[in-house]
């Protein structure tokens, strides 16, 4: 098997590859992002990195060039970064997808492969019920929040034409992010987290009553392998679904921190607030049912304290 993953540069995609590396029946990885992505260790097939703008006229086209039977499409402008540069955003976040899905179709001779998209919880927008259930209408509030929906539209409709087989992961905040804040808006979440647990000081620019719906890199790994490989039948037309998650506040993520590992890491929280990011927080779902998706077998972590510590097992050794 063949799989083209782009975006493979960023922390999913790093983590993605490695999982699929371990994978004996996968002969041939092609790793696609704006700069070169480093080949997985012990991986014995074959590796073809590209560093391309997805976006750009001809990459396309040479990404999908060798027919891959599995595409992962990751590669994205982060919230933050979209709001700020509209022009980005766009051409990043939807004529970058547009182009993928183009060079399939042009790609010809039967070929139909499957594609994972990874969207997003800024589909929704306000104003929220308690729970937000698979019926609730996707209305986003953001410039990033929009690309996506426009590309869940495209993929349902590739899929309807037969020109790919496209399911539409909406993957909650990830939670704890490793290594170094990246310019997503929501990046606090995972900062307030991970910078204490490593013994140094994070910003907190909102209020402890915002609520956000939360799963790990582990349990983000979990969907996109999982959609690569279930029967999308059930699907019909709706291409897309929320994924499982975690429910909590700013205060709650806090109490979890505190009881996992202590009074310390708490202390390392200092309060400084962002009007702007509190209004835009002020708009982001954080309550959900997605029961499509835990029918489909797709499964998070049911608590904040689990998601600390698989992020003390998975980046601090344990």
């Amino acid at each position: 098997m063949h799989i083209l993953v782009t975006g493979a540069a960023g922390m999913i995609g790093r983590k993605l590859v490695d999982r699929l590396a371990g994978d004996r029946t996968i002969s041939a990885l092609t790793l696609l992002d704006i700069v070169a992505p480093a080949p997985p260790a012990g991986f014995a097939g074959t590796v073809t990195p590209m560093a391309a703008d997805l976006s750009a006229p001809g990459t396309a086209a040479r990404a999908v060039a060798a027919r891959p039977e599995v595409i992962f499409h990751l590669a994205a402008v982060v919230s933050g970064e979209a709001e700020a540069d509209f022009d980005k955003g766009y051409r990043v976040n939807l004529d970058g997808t547009r182009a993928l899905f183009e060079a399939i179709r042009n790609a010809g001779r039967g070929y139909r492969p499957r594609l994972v998209f990874t969207s997003s919880i800024a589909a929704y927008g306000a104003p929220f019920p308690e729970t937000i259930d698979d019926d609730f209408v996707t209305t986003p509030h953001t410039s990033y929040g929009t690309q996506k929906v426009i590309d869940e539209l495209l993929l349902a409709d590739y899929s309807r034409r037969g020109i790919l087989d496209g399911i539409g992961i909406r993957l909650p905040n990830i939670c704890i992010r490793p290594g170094a804040p990246n310019k997503a808006a929501s990046g606090f979440f995972s900062n307030i987290m991970r910078e204490p647990l490593a013994g140094q000081e994070a910003v907190l620019p909102v209020g402890d009553e915002v609520r956000m719906w939360h799963a790990s890199p582990r349990a983000a790994i979990g969907f996109l392998i999982h959609a690569a490989a279930i029967d999308l039948a059930p699907l019909g037309g709706r291409r897309s679904l929320m994924m499982p998650g975690v429910s909590a506040t700013v205060a709650e993520q806090i109490a979890a921190l505190r009881q996992v590992a202590g009074e310390a890491p708490v202390r390392l929280i200092r309060r400084q607030p962002d009007p702007a990011l509190s209004k835009m927080f002020a708009t982001i779902p954080g309550r959900f049912d997605p029961r499509r998706a835990a029918a489909l077998g797709f499964q998070a972590e049911t608590s904040f304290e689990a998601i600390i510590r698989t992020h003390i097992e998975d980046e601090l050794g344990g």
